[in-house]
């Protein structure tokens, strides 16, 4: 039996801002939150950002402010998306129930482990997931019928290669249905397949893994996306990626802080 997916539904919801900038190969630009805080939610949605990837892996996000911040996104015409904290289902649940528009999870190495993200993502029957809340009919901007009825070809499932055993397998990673966009996180790769971080990406090595992970994920028809630390490399990586997460705001305070600062005492 076949679905309809993200990449070949004739659904069209305008509140699905990253999902329809896919569609029309319109290169959309995301970026990460990591502070939990509604006000910083609000205040990077505005920012232009087609959207913005919530992250409960390595930012300091628990349950409570990643729902926050999911309403915050989505509410202003962004689409909020959820970085997990590893495939457990219960997160996969918390996630999508909270209204996000996808899932992005880390450390995904083989098909079993993709296929296993794919079927806690989707109702039955193509997969296993249970419905009981409200909240991502309103993220969506619509009914709860209406969401029980499009979420499966609506809702973008984004698995993360980072790893030597995830480019090794990623042609079978890339191969499972449901899976709709592959994203490189070049630090965990690099660490994986150099040693060290992050990579000057003149590295044969790490050029080659990048290249074996946009190839497969182009063979089997996904998106890919990567990490790009500022807007020139943005640019450049746009050229091949389908769309960019570019940096974090924790980086972007950061940064903003030194670099006045320098002005100021020089």
């Amino acid at each position: 039996m076949s679905y309809s997916s993200p990449m070949t539904t004739s659904i069209y919801n305008p509140r699905l801002r990253l999902l329809n900038a896919l569609r029309a190969t319109s290169k959309p630009i995301m970026t990460f939150l990591g502070l939990p805080s509604f006000r910083t939610a609000q205040i990077v949605a505005q920012t232009g950002v087609d959207g913005i990837i919530i992250d409960c892996e390595h930012g300091h996000i628990s349950d409570d402010s990643m729902h926050s911040a999911t309403a915050a996104i989505a509410a202003l015409g962004v689409s909020p998306l959820v970085r997990l904290r590893m495939t457990h289902a219960d997160l996969i649940k918390r996630a999508l129930d909270a209204g996000a528009h996808g899932i992005v999870v880390p450390q995904i190495n083989t098909a079993e482990e993709a296929r296993t993200v794919v079927s806690h993502s989707k109702f039955p029957p193509q997969g296993l997931r249970g419905q009981g809340s409200a909240f991502p009919a309103i993220a969506h901007g619509t009914d709860i019928a209406t969401y029980l009825e499009t979420a499966n070809e609506t809702l973008i499932t984004c698995v993360q290669i980072e790893s030597k055993v995830g480019v090794e397998n990623v042609d079978a990673i890339c191969a499972v249905p449901g899976v709709d966009m592959i994203f490189i996180g070049p630090n965990d790769l690099a660490l994986s397949v150099l040693g060290y971080l992050p990579a000057k990406e003149t590295e044969p090595e790490f050029i080659d893994a990048i290249e074996k992970i946009v190839t497969a994920a182009r063979k089997h028809g996904k998106w890919v996306c990567r990490l790009s630390n500022n807007g020139a490399l943005c640019k450049e990586h746009l050229k091949v990626f389908d769309t960019v997460a570019m940096s974090y705001d924790i980086r972007a305070i950061q940064n903003w802080y030194t670099t006045e600062l320098q002005v100021a005492r020089s």
